[in-house]
């Protein structure tokens, strides 16, 4: 009769040549705690009558095995994005130029001067790294990065708004994904929210009357995820920037998505630049690196020089900073910009700048390969938070299948892994946010998901 008696011992399992193997790629420590564990649950399993027949030596290494691979396969892994939403924040956002990349694995495998100078040989600041560009691309006196724009805002305002009155529209009291609520950033920081106009409406009369209520500062705060339509009146930003100036006070501007260009050439509606708000005389800027501006996460705050000298001194300075290979991606980022090449090396750029045609024929030659589906037109998105409700027309492969949810998910299942959308009962797949280079794996993968489906 079988009993628990007869299931070797960790030892025993130990001494075979399955374990040595399994201790030579995950480290003995690892492959001990897994041995126990399997031998536990099997034990369980036993005595709860669920098998009658203790598995042997192999069978149970076999399982350890399995079990130590589930452990340390990556939680962060590449994918394919076949949405047709560009900066799909889910999926991380903008892909990075292979500059942008160099120069990120370059400055991570050593040293590197983060705060060093090498010019007099002493402690140097990390403030540097990136500020010459933006004030060359932008004409701002002063710039940092820090590790993300919220970070930037809470920063921007905890230096230079704690126990103010700041000013802000109520049209801009947004919330963006995660939960996260500019009221309560600037609560954060200390500020103290006057608010002016109503959701619809705000009117520079509205302004004029806050700053002699008392208000410090104006903040604008671009709605970026989000449109209020119709029934809507909002003054310009230098006219709000010239009254702020005649009563004494700087304004803030949360621009959000970081655009350099004028996003209306790629036949979409006008997303606020950057140097449009500098044009209009705001005094401090913020925005985002991993959006329109198509570099890796960064918050980047620019303008007066008095007022970023105070941000880069405040203690919650040091808590949110940018890291090297942040500083190194978005300072490759930005020369893009400052050599005319963006349009050409920065994958967020590209996609926009794709003509139907060229996706066109990229579904064409995938339905060659794969002798399957048909061509359909559609539209892309932005994204990130980016010209809401805006899109491009498209092209997308569409694909009949029995369950396209089942379909998405064998297709999730893939290495790397798909993911692309339904619609009307089809599975779409949109060209215009697969990467070149992944073309090849993309159609791997389909043809592996319909072999088995």
């Amino acid at each position: 009769m079988t009993t628990l008696r007869d299931l070797p011992s960790v030892e025993e399992l130990l001494q075979t040549k399955n374990a040595a193997e399994l201790i030579a790629r995950f480290g003995r420590p690892l492959t001990l705690t897994a041995i126990r564990e399997t031998l536990d649950k099997i034990r369980a399993r036993f005595s709860s009558g669920q098998i009658t027949v203790l598995p042997l030596h192999d069978l149970i290494l076999a399982q350890t095995d399995s079990l130590l691979t589930s452990w340390i396969k990556p939680t962060l892994r590449p994918v394919i994005n076949a949405t047709g939403v560009i900066l799909h924040t889910n999926l991380g956002r903008a892909p990075l130029s292979d500059a942008t990349i160099r120069a990120m694995d370059t400055v991570s495998r050593g040293y590197s001067n983060l705060e060093y100078d090498l010019e007099k040989g002493v402690r140097g600041s990390r403030l540097i790294h990136a500020e010459s560009i933006l004030q060359k691309l932008t004409g701002a006196e002063s710039a940092m990065i820090v590790n993300n724009n919220a970070s930037a805002v809470l920063l921007v305002l905890s230096a230079l708004a704690n126990r103010k009155r700041v000013i802000i529209s109520r049209s801009q009291l947004v919330e963006i994904g995660g939960g996260f609520r500019i009221p309560d950033v600037m609560k954060q920081s200390g500020a103290k929210l006057l608010e002016v106009g109503t959701t619809n409406k705000v009117h520079l009369k509205d302004y004029e009357e806050a700053l002699q209520d008392g208000g410090a500062l104006i903040m604008r705060a671009h709605p970026s995820n989000f449109k209020i339509i119709c029934f809507t009146e909002e003054p310009e930003l230098k006219d709000v920037v010239d009254l702020a100036h005649q009563s004494g006070v700087f304004v803030i501007d949360d621009l959000g998505s970081g655009a350099l260009y004028d996003t209306a050439k790629y036949g979409l509606a006008h997303e606020p630049t950057v140097q449009e708000s500098l044009a209009a005389g705001v005094d401090v800027v913020c925005f985002s690196g991993d959006k329109l501006l198509g570099g890796p996460q960064a918050g980047i705050i620019i303008g007066r020089r008095d007022l970023i000298d105070k941000i880069k001194k405040h203690p919650l300075a040091r808590a949110v900073r940018a890291d090297k290979a942040c500083l190194a991606g978005i300072s490759a980022t930005l020369l893009h910009y400052l050599k005319d090449e963006a349009e050409r090396e920065i994958p967020v750029l590209k996609m926009m700048s794709y003509t139907p045609k060229q996706i066109k024929g990229r579904v064409e030659a995938w339905i060659r390969e794969l002798a399957q589906g048909e061509i359909v037109e559609g539209e892309s998105t932005v994204g990130g938070g980016s010209l809401p409700g805006e899109s491009f027309p498209t092209y997308l492969l569409s694909l009949t299948v029995e369950s396209p949810d089942k379909f998405l998910k064998r297709l999730r299942a893939q290495n790397p892994p798909i993911v692309a959308r339904t619609a009307n009962d089809k599975v779409l797949l949109d060209p215009r946010t697969v990467l070149p280079e992944q073309e090849g794996s993309l159609l791997v993968g389909l043809k592996n998901v319909f072999n088995d489906f």
